[in-house]
Order: structure tokens, then sequence, then C-alpha cells
């Protein structure tokens, strides 16, 4: 297992947590999300061999941007 985090802006509220997390569960690989719009923060415990770019992708998709 393995722990990524992503700052990302566009999160206002406990709604946009949830979209985030719920759009990220789909990803094949994606044990746990912990999105946190106070902070900025999505936190993925993913399993071995998920492309980050595809999680970054997905959030990008659902309306939110991905900072390095």
């Amino acid at each position: 297992m393995e722990k990524l985090l992503f700052n990302v802006e566009g999160m206002m509220c406990n709604g946009c947590e949830n979209r985030i997390q719920n759009a990220l569960k789909t990803i094949d690989g994606v044990v746990e999300v912990v999105a946190n719009h106070e902070n900025g923060t999505v936190a993925v415990t993913v399993k071995s061999g998920v492309d980050n770019n595809i999680i970054k992708e997905k959030i990008e998709d659902i309306g939110y941007e991905v900072k390095d």
C-alpha cells in the first residue's frame, strides 16, 4: 500500500469532499480517500502499481485543480 497526497484547489464544502471521494473510489486499486476542503488536500491510499496521473486526471475531470 502507498499513501499519496494531492493539493487540490476548488473544494469549498463537505459536498466537494464527498464528490472527490466518491469519484476516486471508482478507480481500481484505490483503498481509501480522505478529502479535506479546509486545508485543500486529498489523501489517497492505493495498492501498489496505481498510476498517480489517473488519480490526478479524475480529480480534474470533475472540476477541481491539482497543484504540484
